[in-house]
């Protein structure tokens, strides 16, 4: 019986193999056409939830946005001592994070709704469990 346990959480059987993972891991990190599309309406989405203060509308955009490729591929690198591929993913989440600033700060710019909701207030004074989330979920 413990045995059976023992098997069943190994995590080395059922390896993947690393080849499939890194291109998996690589094919996913760019962000160009329609990722970039996905993004900008995740943010847009993201940024009517803060408005209109609906947590479940800001979940939703975290579900369709693509940024977890390039935080895979990055944190992927650094486990497989990857420089190239740290380099890659870094510069994606650069480009992601930029493409979210402008789309985010030209919604809000030009958005009828100018009071500030607790959904946004609520982010920005983080706090320990919020770090914890971050951690544990990253």
């Amino acid at each position: 019986m413990i045995y059976k346990i023992l098997k069943f959480t190994d995590l080395h059987s059922g390896e993947e193999d690393k080849q499939k993972v890194l291109e998996n891991v690589k094919s996913n990190i760019s962000f160009r056409g329609s990722n970039l599309w996905i993004l900008a309406c995740a943010i847009v989405v993201a940024s009517i939830g803060l408005n209109v203060n609906s947590t479940a509308v800001i979940i939703g955009a975290m579900l369709i946005s693509p940024l977890m490729g390039p935080i895979i591929g990055a944190g992927f690198g650094l486990g497989m001592y990857d420089s190239e591929l740290v380099k890659k993913s870094l510069k994606n989440l650069i480009i992601a994070t930029i493409v979210s600033l402008v789309v985010s700060t030209t919604y809000f710019y030009l958005s009828p709704f100018k009071e500030t909701q607790s959904e946004l207030l609520a982010r920005t004074s983080p706090n320990i469990y919020d770090v914890l989330i971050a951690f544990f979920g990253g």
